[in-house]
């Protein structure tokens, strides 16, 4: 997966992401809802086949649309993991 920035502001960032699709990219959008010092975050994908999903990001300004993500990634990673360990214990 690799992230791509397009346009970073105080505010607002924009980014594109490579190697996901509408699993990861409404998981992320959800995630970065959850904080409150998101004013907006959104995603299109233009194309499914050819396009890049494209994504931005809008804070109110006490922190950084770059953090914001950063803060959405990690949840989405502790989520990941708690379902592993469910998984782990019903597969035995």
């Amino acid at each position: 997966m690799e992230i791509k920035i397009t346009k970073e502001t105080k505010k607002e960032l924009q980014f594109e992401i490579e190697g996901v699709g509408h699993t990861f990219c409404n998981a992320l959008k959800e995630a970065l809802y959850n904080n409150k010092d998101v004013e907006a975050a959104s995603y299109t994908i233009d194309h499914p086949l050819i396009s890049l999903p494209r994504f931005i990001v809008v804070t109110y300004g006490k922190v950084s649309p770059k953090d914001a993500l950063i803060k959405a990634v990690k949840s989405i990673k502790s989520q990941n993991l708690k379902v592993e360990k469910i998984i782990a214990k019903v597969a035995k």
